[in-house]
């Protein structure tokens, strides 16, 4: 999934916080799907609705200082919601970087995080 737009309060600077800005995710992870090749079955797969959502309740939910928390809690949150993902992937960005010159278009981070 890419470009999933959500509203969100992180940052480590008290304007982040109080004012809130946009992130922009995207997500990748592994599943088996031969089953759900066969059965066209959502039952055998993962929903994206459901993928979607829970990086949705992350982003949007109790503000964290750094990007890199954010992707770690998103990865954590997936991997527990849906026991058919092997692994996943997930890049959040900011599209607005207070104290970054308008020469970036965006800062991110990228955490994949797998069964062990």
């Amino acid at each position: 999934m890419k470009g999933m737009i959500f509203q969100g309060n992180h940052g480590v600077l008290p304007e982040e916080r109080a004012n809130g800005q946009t992130f922009v995710a995207d997500a990748t992870y592994t599943i088996d799907l031969r089953k759900a090749g066969e059965t066209d079955n959502l039952e055998d797969t993962v929903s994206y609705a459901d993928v979607y959502n829970d990086i949705k309740s992350v982003i949007e939910g109790p503000p964290s200082n750094l990007l890199e928390k954010v992707a770690a809690d998103s990865c954590k949150t997936v991997l527990a919601h849906h026991p058919k993902i092997q692994s996943v992937r997930i890049f959040v960005k900011k599209v607005c970087i207070p104290g970054v010159t308008d020469k970036v278009d965006t800062v991110g981070i990228e955490v994949e995080r797998s069964r062990e």
